[in-house]
């Protein structure tokens, strides 16, 4: 298989969910067309822009030169870079911000950043004067192939991950593929473990491309847009058919159940990057898996090998200077996992590449053998 997209061909994904439909649209150089783009959809509308001071240095003053070319008045609100800012002091700091400067409900916030910024502009826009809408523009890999697309907006809390949020859809997300040259090589691997996620979960000839092009997806070019292209794709047809995470759409937490818990016992700093950690809960959902003999050993083994080669972390010893909390701690953060209905715990499981299902027929006591095996406790 070869990538079908010329560099420079901007494409469209479209998320169809009815009324609230919206397109996603993907290429180099798109962040020119933000103003254009939003003038169209809100004519007339302010925007408040959230973003973070990393991707501010970068690409703030494009942003605002891109609105103020098509008349749009706009403002800007930062806070720090990294997972520490999906807090709900930072919540509260935006939605103060997006108050004093005014935004109203026919205004628009566009969220400029990474997975953090998404989801905290996201959440601040679905409860500000009850509901303003967003745009996304997602500046790492993680955010334009996952966080988004299909309105998961939410912060941290000290019980675990992404536990305080809500559904809510932006009305467009502008993917410039451009930006990612700027991003540091540790941020597009952990980008990338989300990216493979789509062929390890449902798509096996993805992740056979996948394990021939990855170098090229990581170099840039017409790779890199046809991957890009692939995962949107593939998330868009999920949300569509299950928005709010009842069925299909738990499978795009492949990985998450183990990579959550250690994101959260690392502090959710970057000693651990969420990428990563889905990187290393995909490797140990892949091998306990094959411990239930759902999956042949060789294969999973191969899944753990495309990982490991992509540099993500598919063992726990492999993520330096971190002690990991006892045995007990790690099964109460996996327990709160968002997932777990009634007290059971769901799991994304594999029958093969390519094969992910759902299923809560895993008992607690399975997954405390396996991970004290992991941890050496």
């Amino acid at each position: 298989m070869t990538a079908p997209l010329r560099s420079g061909d901007p494409i469209t994904v479209n998320v169809a969910l009815g009324d609230r439909a919206y397109d996603i649209a993907i290429g180099r150089g798109l962040l020119a067309t933000l103003g254009e783009r939003i003038a169209k959809l809100r004519p007339g509308c302010k925007v408040a822009i959230v973003t973070d001071a990393t991707v501010a240095k970068h690409h703030l003053a494009a942003a605002q030169a891109s609105l103020s070319a098509a008349g749009i008045e706009s403002s800007s609100i930062k806070v720090p870079s990294g997972e520490s800012s999906k807090s709900f002091r930072h919540f509260e700091q935006v939605c103060d911000a997006l108050l004093a400067a005014k935004i109203e409900r026919g205004d628009l916030v566009v969220a400029l950043g990474g997975g953090v910024v998404g989801d905290l502009g996201g959440f601040c826009s679905a409860v500000v004067r009850r509901g303003v809408d967003y745009v996304q523009v997602p500046t790492t890999l993680l955010a334009q192939v996952d966080s988004s697309v299909g309105g998961k907006t939410a912060i941290n809390s000290r019980h675990g991950k992404n536990l305080i949020g809500v559904f809510y859809q932006p009305i467009l997300v502008v993917a410039d593929t451009a930006v990612l040259d700027t991003l540091p090589e540790r941020e597009f691997r952990a980008g990338y473990a989300e990216t493979v996620k789509y062929g390890l979960l449902g798509d096996a000839d993805f992740f056979e491309w996948l394990d021939v092009n990855w170098r090229d997806v990581f170099a840039g070019g017409p790779a890199r847009e046809h991957a890009i292209a692939v995962s949107c794709r593939a998330k868009a047809a999920i949300v569509a058919r299950d928005e709010r995470e009842t069925g299909d759409r738990m499978l795009l937490n492949l990985g998450h159940t183990f990579g959550h818990a250690f994101e959260a016992a690392a502090g959710f700093s970057d000693r651990l990057l969420h990428g990563e950690a889905v990187g290393l809960g995909m490797s140990l959902a892949f091998e306990f898996s094959a411990r239930r003999g759902l999956i042949a050993k060789d294969e999973a083994d191969r899944a753990i090998a495309h990982l490991a080669a992509a540099g993500l972390p598919t063992h726990v010893r492999a993520v330096p200077g971190l002690n990991w909390p006892g045995l007990d701690a790690m099964m109460d953060l996996i327990s709160q996992d968002k997932k777990v209905k009634r007290g059971q715990l769901a799991f994304i499981l594999v029958r093969g590449i390519g094969k992910a299902f759902v299923t809560r027929d895993v008992e607690a006591a399975e997954v405390r053998v396996f991970l004290q095996e992991k941890l050496k406790i």
